[in-house]
């Protein structure tokens, strides 16, 4: 028997009155170089997210947010930006940014576990109104959890779903002082 299906959820949002959808999927990591992790990455999940339809211009640049409540986080009290480790150190909160951009994580430790908890937060943001004057505003359009949990070493998936706008104003303050450059929009952005 293969492992399970992954969960799935649609969430549907307008944005320069163009109607589009996020497609996420969760499963597990039953292939980790495929997924371009270390084997030991087997058993953790995966997800991905993609943005239809595909690119107009500049409407459609948009990017990942994603915050991270997990104790094996050196540092970590609460939620923290989530960045995409491969580049380093950026002035800028997004995880991934572009047109139509998908947003993909598959967390892993190496560290031996007996239990440890995972919550992300994921949002996906547009360019604020004034940002193309040089302003930096991020505007969320939608958002969703997903989490994973571990247990005397077995790893359980947590269920998907949909964030509301009031976890978006949550955040705001912490990534006001992560990123003092940028203006972080209450609510979501209406299309």
């Amino acid at each position: 028997m293969g492992p399970p299906t992954p969960q799935t959820l649609a969430l549907p949002f307008r944005r320069a009155g163009i109607a589009g959808s996020v497609d996420v999927a969760l499963g597990v990591n039953d292939d980790p170089v495929t997924l371009g992790c270390p084997e030991w990455a087997a058993g953790f999940p995966w997800c991905r997210a993609i943005v239809t339809p595909a690119a107009r211009g500049y409407a459609d640049v948009l990017g990942w947010v994603q915050l991270v409540d997990w104790d094996v986080i050196e540092g970590g009290d609460g939620f923290l930006i989530d960045p995409f480790a491969p580049l380093g150190k950026v002035d800028h909160p997004f995880c991934f940014f572009g047109y139509s951009p998908t947003l993909f994580d598959a967390p892993h430790s190496d560290e031996e576990m007996v239990h440890s908890e995972f919550v992300a937060h994921s949002f996906l943001c547009g360019l604020g109104p004034e940002s193309l004057a040089m302003r930096f505003e991020v505007d969320a359009v939608l958002g969703f959890r997903w989490s994973f949990r571990v247990d005397e070493g077995e790893i359980a998936i947590g269920e998907l779903a949909p964030l509301g706008a009031d976890a978006w104003d949550g955040h705001r303050e912490y990534l006001g002082r992560a990123h003092p450059r940028w203006t972080f929009l209450p609510g979501f952005a209406a299309g």
